[in-house]
């Protein structure tokens, strides 16, 4: 099989890893910018405000997760609008699109425990259902689970594709046209082709009037001709090559995924019509977002001792030789 079908089976398949709750962070197998500090959700939560302020969407408009998970990142928002703007809490909608039946359950379970009635909570299964005249979309690592293929180049100029047997790899000529042109036009030698960029797209364009995206991930604007492939297990990262990995035995237990060519994303987004607003670290946008002034005020209202440990908190997301510059920020714009 393709390198692509493989990938989706390990984290979408019948006992794939995403089919089932996951912990994250120190007894999961990775942590992430949610789990790490409640005040990533909140400096989105101060950036939705402030698309709805400048009147790009109205105060009515949706509020969307892509790839939930438990749903704390959409629950941190929530929590800090109703602190910075409560009134919007009772005109907005808020939504996740998770394709997955039994999280879909929990998530509904938590926000009950957590919001009660006050907030007005739906459930897509797939991006393709998400039709609204105006919409804020979050995503927080999805790109990153997109199936891809592995390709190189041969000192001869051949370009190969992975192929997977019994969970091994092998290379063999690529004779896919739109894999070819991918490589061509980013430069992409060897690595990562990723899929289903231009239909995610056009989905959104198609189906929503109106609308801000944005999206965290790792990755960066250039291709880095090497694999980048790899796979989380208790903390623990293994490339995809790594001598002695036993494949059998991680596939479904474990998170694969791989950086994310933005330059790729941001040309699908633009076929589609979507303008990209910005691009920037991690670093750079939340400090643009507000993160700053999200902590002045804790220790303002909260105390010296609650302000100083969000702030080591925050620091794991900023730090420049950590989160901070390894993940980057897009946000896209397209209106009626």
């Amino acid at each position: 099989m393709n390198f692509s079908t493989y990938f989706n089976d390990w984290l979408y398949g019948k006992n794939g890893y995403y089919t089932k709750y996951r912990t994250i962070g120190k007894d999961g197998d990775f942590y992430t910018s949610v789990s790490t500090s409640k005040f990533f959700g909140g400096a989105i939560g101060k950036k939705v405000i402030q698309t709805i302020e400048e009147g790009f969407v109205s105060n009515n408009t949706t509020l969307v997760e892509v790839g939930a998970h438990h749903g704390y990142l959409l629950a941190d928002m929530i929590e800090f609008i109703h602190t910075l703007k409560p009134e919007l809490l009772s005109t907005m909608t808020f939504a996740i699109v998770e394709r997955f039946k039994p999280l879909q359950e929990q998530q509904k379970a938590y926000f009950k425990e957590a919001f009660g009635d006050a907030i007005k909570l739906v459930h897509y299964n797939d991006i393709s259902e998400v039709k609204l005249d105006s919409a804020i979309i979050v995503a927080n690592e999805i790109f990153d689970a997109f199936s891809c293929e592995l390709v190189y180049t041969t000192q001869e100029g051949e370009l190969q594709q992975a192929l997977v047997n019994e969970h091994s790899i092998s290379f063999e000529p690529c004779e896919d046209a739109s894999i070819q042109t991918i490589c061509s036009k980013y430069g992409i030698t060897k690595g990562e082709v990723a899929l289903g960029f231009d239909s995610f797209a056009q989905n959104l364009a198609k189906n929503i009037q109106t609308f801000e995206f944005i999206t965290f991930d790792y990755g960066e604007k250039y291709p880095r001709n090497d694999f980048s492939t790899r796979i989380y297990h208790k903390h623990q990262v293994h490339p995809i090559f790594e001598e002695g990995l036993d494949l059998k035995q991680l596939f479904g237990q474990s998170d694969i995924t791989y950086d994310v060519n933005f330059m790729h994303l941001i040309d699908s987004f633009k076929s589609a019509g979507i303008k990209n607003v910005s691009y920037q670290t991690q670093l750079k946008a939340l400090v643009e977002f507000g993160i700053i002034e999200l902590l002045e005020m804790v220790k303002i209202y909260s105390g010296e001792n609650i302000y100083l440990r969000e702030v080591q908190k925050v620091k794991t997301l900023l730090e420049p030789t950590g989160m901070g510059d390894r993940f980057k920020v897009a946000v896209f714009r397209k209106e009626a």
